[in-house]
């Protein structure tokens, strides 16, 4: 008999998980809980998608959206966002 369950969706590569991780931590560390959140889940016309997304799928989308994060945190009042 075979108790396991089935993954509904498949698993993310090891590399993809890592980027994942260190994109959402870093967001939290930067942004903080919500704006994170909002910033990691909402389309991002300049970035050109969602930035979980961007960042999960390379090294290339990861640092494009570390890049946009620390124009964020790091913005100073006036500046165009």
């Amino acid at each position: 008999m075979n108790f396991r369950k089935s993954a509904a969706t498949p698993r993310l590569e090891r590399e993809s998980a890592v980027r994942q991780g260190h994109i959402a931590r870093l967001a939290f560390q930067l942004l903080g809980k919500d704006r994170a959140i909002a910033f990691l889940n909402t389309e991002h016309a300049a970035l050109g998608g969602r930035p979980l997304d961007l960042a999960t799928l390379s090294d290339e989308g990861r640092n494009s959206v570390e890049a946009e994060l620390g124009r964020l945190a790091f913005a100073q009042p006036g500046d165009s966002q």
